[in-house]
């Protein structure tokens, strides 16, 4: 887990966007950054505005490390077609933003959490990694004891969020089915994310 689960508002404010979408977001209230020198505004550099976007990237989906996110570039680099599009399919991949996209968690930090606690099972076998990364066609299912936990109920409850067409969601039997890897233009991201500058960004370190 995210060892910055605690301050994860800190980082829609250090970067000045309601990252996740979220209603209780503090960026709405206070747009500028934390701390003393919160207010200051400059005008980025180029190296800057490509940091900024490799943060958002990694902090939307939970803060992953900075050695696990350079893992997911090389793979993505390795691939055919456009290598920005293809980290963010890699990303989308992972269990735990898959288990977020269809609405059994609120939040991408539950998602995780709720992995890592064994409530969770593809293909019938118990996933507990949740940098596991889903397969076309790979079924994902609550496990029985889980399904009556608050945080899931509330999610799947609230209006907050839409369902992705590369998830098929059955609420009733608490399961779903990875369809595909989505493009950047499937993703649901409430912020505009770039990629390409994330690609730009390692390209140059």
């Amino acid at each position: 887990m995210s060892n910055r689960i605690a301050s994860k508002h800190k980082i829609d404010r250090r970067l000045g966007v309601n990252l996740w979408g979220r209603g209780k977001s503090p960026i709405i209230r206070r747009e500028y950054g934390p701390g003393q020198h919160g207010q200051r505004r400059r005008k980025p550099s180029d190296f800057g505005v490509q940091l900024m976007a490799k943060q958002k990237l990694k902090g939307y989906y939970g803060n992953i490390g900075e050695k696990q996110f350079r893992k997911y570039y090389r793979e993505a680099v390795r691939r055919r077609g456009d290598t920005g599009e293809n980290l963010v399919g890699i990303l989308e991949c992972r269990i735990d933003a898959v288990i977020y996209r269809m609405k059994f968690v609120p939040t991408v930090f539950g998602a995780r959490q709720f992995v890592s606690h064994g409530h969770v099972t593809v293909n019938g076998t118990r996933v507990t990694i949740p940098s596991f990364l889903c397969k076309e066609g790979d079924v994902v299912r609550v496990r029985e004891k889980s399904r009556q936990i608050p945080m899931v109920l509330e999610a799947i409850a609230s209006p907050e969020r839409d369902i992705p067409d590369y998830v098929e969601v059955d609420h009733d039997k608490m399961q779903g089915t990875f369809v595909r890897q989505p493009k950047l233009e499937d993703v649901p991201y409430p912020v505009h994310m770039e990629p390409n500058l994330v690609v730009e960004f390692y390209s140059r370190t």
